[in-house]
This record gives C-alpha cells, structure tokens and sequence, in this order.
C-alpha cells in the first residue's frame, strides 16, 4: 500500500487470552480470587443513569481514596486507564530530549515499544548472568530511566537503598519505578518522594486487587510532575477513567483488608509451589511477585509450555527473549490450581 506519512508500528504483544473457563491461567499475572464483596456491592448499586454524562476529569474521589491510603496528598497522584496509558502519558511527559533513556534488557516489554512509538531513543543495560539489576549501567549519561521493582519477568527485588542510589546519581532526568508487583514483596519506592522530585511511580489495579478487566492504574509524584502529566493527558484523552471504573477502584481501595489476606494466599502458594519445583529439580528464580520464573529439568522449556498448554494450562514463554529461553514465566494462580500443575508435572518425570 503506497501512502504517504503511515508509521511502522512493533506492537507490544500481551499474552493470549483465551475464553474457555475450564483451563488455568496462568500466563498474564492475573489474580486468581474474585475482587472485594463491596466492589461487587458498588457495582450493583451504581446508577446506570450516570453513564449519560462525561465521567470525571480529576477523578477527585478516587485520588483522594489512594492518597489516603498510601500517605500522600491527592495532588501527587495521576488516574490512567490502567497502567500502562500512565506509562504512555510519562513518555511523552518526561522523555523529551536527545539522549538515550535507559531500562533493562530483560524488562516489561511495553518499554520498548513506547520508545519505539514515541521515537524516543533507548538503551537497554543487561542484567546480570544471575538475573540481577546491578546500579552501575545507569550511571552514564542518559535521558531517562525505567525500572519495573520487582522487575518482570524475572520476579527479582530491588532494595530501596539501591533505588535511592540511582535516584542520587541522576538528579537532571526523570526516574520511573513501575510497582505493578510492590505489594507480594519488595520495597516500595515511596518514600523517597519527598527528597526526589525527580522520582515518579506506577502503580496497578490488575495484579493486587483483582480488577484486570476493569483497566485501572496510577501515578504518583511530585505536585509539579503531576500538573505536567495532567496536561499530557488532557491532550489526549480528558475523560480517560469511566464512571464504573472510578467508583469501582474506589471500593477497591477502602476495603484492602480484604486484598491483604488474598496477596498473603498468593504469596503462601508461591512459596510452596516453588519448594515443590525444587523437589523435581527445576531452577527457580526467587520471587517478591505473583510469578515464578522457572527453568525445567529434562525437558525444553518450549516443550514444556507446549505440554501444559495441552493439558489446558495456559503459561508464558518468551519465544523471542534469547537470555530466558530456557525459561517458563508461571503465574501463581490458586491453591488448588497449584497443586494441578504440580501433578501435571509430577506425571510428566514418570
């Protein structure tokens, strides 16, 4: 098709959503148990009458909910549908200069298509042999840099002290530290706001709080860089939250006792599912997510995604990412999910 001025696109490819409910899922981080009871009261008392009007610009409710809850003021915090249009918006708001931005080479891969999107220039600094983040690579001169703790899809924790090192390091550019995965383990970046204007963080509703579906994320920062990504998503999409959405995630956040004890049944599980793939050999990267990364025993890593697809078990293989690609990515699904897997597993060795 010859036509002037069309762009060349690399999209980000999510992980495969298949509809038929008897499988288990376990390929896009997911979690496993159902949103609060009073997110599912919310729903059913919303007035469907509301959705004649535009939904809320500021989202006021809900950022003054997540700033209660997180110990900030409500002007540090930015609403997107989801986390990764918060992404979006912070490209396009922070990284506006010609040198490199930098992020691992094994990383959420969405990175490096909003710098490809966005013709942002990047540099991706390698991890170490064992999977580890080392400060080092970010200490050149740079654009930007982004850093997902705990990373994915390795599974692997930052310490706070290393998070502030880089921040110190790099006072001229902007720092995002993605926290889709703070809450099964890991230090939050937190608080280090108020000495590092320069830090800005993402959060989600799709791992910790059971609202995959709903699209929800957010941002938090400095006053000034949240008057900047205002203006960035005004420009593009004002009303980006829907009304269902807000009143929804708001629900979420008022009731996180009830999320506490479903993240504390993930990371219960994790930990055993792991002890359980150690008795059959398999190298297993330690966690402070709601995944494993792990390497098989006896059997490629290809075959094995291939096998557990086959006996409806949905997982995630990096096809393209040559360091992992002897390399599974399993979700922590629940309890009995787990233990199904295992003996999936377990048969397979006989």
């Amino acid at each position: 098709m010859k036509i002037k001025g069309l762009r060349q696109v690399s999209p980000f490819v999510p992980g495969e959503q298949p509809q038929d409910q008897k499988l288990i899922k376990l390929n896009t981080n997911e979690n496993p148990y159902p949103p609060s009871p009073k997110v599912k009261k919310a729903l059913k008392e919303f007035d469907v009458d509301q959705l004649k009007y535009y939904s809320p610009v500021e989202q006021d409710e809900l950022r003054q909910a997540i700033a209660d809850h997180l110990g900030v003021e409500n002007d540090m915090i930015i609403i997107g549908s989801g986390s990764d249009e918060v992404l979006s918006m912070s490209f396009l708001a922070f990284f506006n200069n010609p040198q490199a931005i930098l992020f691992p080479d094994l990383t959420y891969g969405f990175y490096k298509t909003l710098a490809n999107l966005y013709g942002i220039p990047y540099h991706e600094i390698p991890l170490e042999d064992d999977f580890t983040l080392s400060n080092q690579g970010y200490l050149q001169e740079n654009g930007g840099i982004v850093l997902v703790n705990p990373n994915a899809p390795t599974g692997l924790g930052k310490p706070l002290s290393e998070i502030k090192a880089i921040l110190k390091a790099n006072p001229q550019v902007m720092v995002i530290v993605d926290e889709a995965y703070i809450n099964f383990g890991g230090q939050t970046a937190l608080p280090l706001l108020k000495d590092y204007p320069n830090l800005f963080i993402i959060r989600t509703f799709s791992k910790d709080a059971s609202l995959a579906g709903l699209r929800v994320g957010y941002g938090i920062g400095h006053p000034q860089i949240i008057d900047l990504m205002k203006a960035i998503k005004d420009s593009v999409n004002p009303y980006n939250l829907d009304s269902i959405a807000e009143v929804l995630a708001k629900a979420t956040v008022e009731d996180w006792t009830y999320y506490e004890k479903t993240i504390a049944a993930i990371c219960q599980t994790r930990e055993w599912f792991k002890q359980e793939l150690e008795k059959m050999d398999y190298t297993v990267i330690p966690s402070f997510t709601n995944f494993l990364l792990v390497k098989p025993q006896g059997i490629a890593a290809s075959d094995l995604y291939q096998h557990l697809k086959d006996h409806h078990i949905y997982t995630r293989y990096f096809a393209d990412a040559i360091r992992i690609k002897d390399y599974l990515r399993i979700s922590i699904g629940s309890q009995s999910d787990m233990e199904t897997v295992v003996k999936v597993l377990q048969a397979l060795k006989k």
